[in-house]
C-alpha cells in the first residue's frame, strides 16, 4: 500500500521552491516529530537529481540519478510541474521511495481505499460524518447532539446518512457473524 512508502510529491517540492533551477538542499521525512529519512535534491532546468543512501537486507547502497520534469499549462497562466517516472516514463505527481523512487504502478501499489470492503467504506464514511458532527469516533459509540452553528436541516441530513451507513455496516457484520456461527455449529455437529 502507498501508505508504507516514502512519498516525494512534486506539488510540495514546487511550493517549497525546490524545483527552481539551481536549488540544492535536503528533503526530510518525519514520524512523530523525529526525522526518519532524508534525501538530497539538486534542481536543474528540466530535471532534479536525487542523492541518497538506502539500506536493503542490511546492505547500504548509494543512489544518484536524475528524475525528469515536465510541465503542463494551467487555464489561468503558469505551468504545473510533473515528474516523469524514472522506470516507466509516465507523468505523475508522486514518486514512492523503495530502492529507487518510482510511480505507484511500477511498484504495483494500491491506495488503502482501493482495498476496502463495502463494510469498511461505510464505516469510514460514517466516522467522517461523526467527525463533522463532533461526535466520538467509532460507529458503536453513542450519538451526540447538533454542533453549534450547524443548520438543523444539515444536521438531520447528516444524521440520516450516518444511520444508513451504520445500519448497513451492522447488517454486514451480522451476516459475517452468522456465517461464522453456522460454520461453528457445523464443526460442533461433526465433533459431537
Amino acid at each position: 500500500m502507498t501508505a508504507h512508502y516514502r512519498r516525494l510529491d512534486v506539488r510540495a517540492l514546487h511550493r517549497a521552491g525546490a524545483l527552481s533551477a539551481g536549488w540544492r538542499g535536503g528533503w526530510c521525512w518525519y514520524r512523530r516529530g523525529a526525522k526518519v529519512a532524508e534525501i538530497n535534491i539538486e534542481a536543474g532546468e528540466a530535471s532534479i537529481r536525487l542523492r541518497y543512501t538506502a539500506t536493503s537486507n542490511g546492505e547500504r547502497k548509494h543512489y544518484d540519478y536524475p528524475v525528469m520534469l515536465t510541465r503542463t499549462g494551467c487555464n489561468y497562466g503558469g505551468a504545473r510541474p510533473w515528474f516523469l517516472c524514472p522506470c516507466c516514463g509516465r507523468r505523475v505527481a508522486i514518486l514512492y521511495g523503495g530502492a529507487a523512487f518510482a510511480c505507484r504502478r511500477c511498484y504495483r501499489l494500491a491506495y488503502e481505499v482501493q482495498r476496502e470492503t463495502d463494510t469498511d467504506r461505510a464505516i469510514r464514511r460514517a466516522d467522517a460524518i461523526r467527525a463533522r458532527l463532533g461526535w466520538e469516533p467509532g460507529i458503536l459509540n453513542g450519538e451526540g447532539g447538533k454542533p453549534k452553528g450547524m443548520h438543523w436541516r444539515t444536521f438531520w441530513r447528516l444524521r440520516a446518512e450516518h444511520e444508513r451507513l451504520t445500519g448497513g455496516a451492522m447488517q454486514a457484520w451480522a451476516r459475517q457473524l452468522g456465517i461464522v456461527g453456522a460454520r461453528l455449529d457445523g464443526l460442533r455437529g461433526r465433533g459431537g
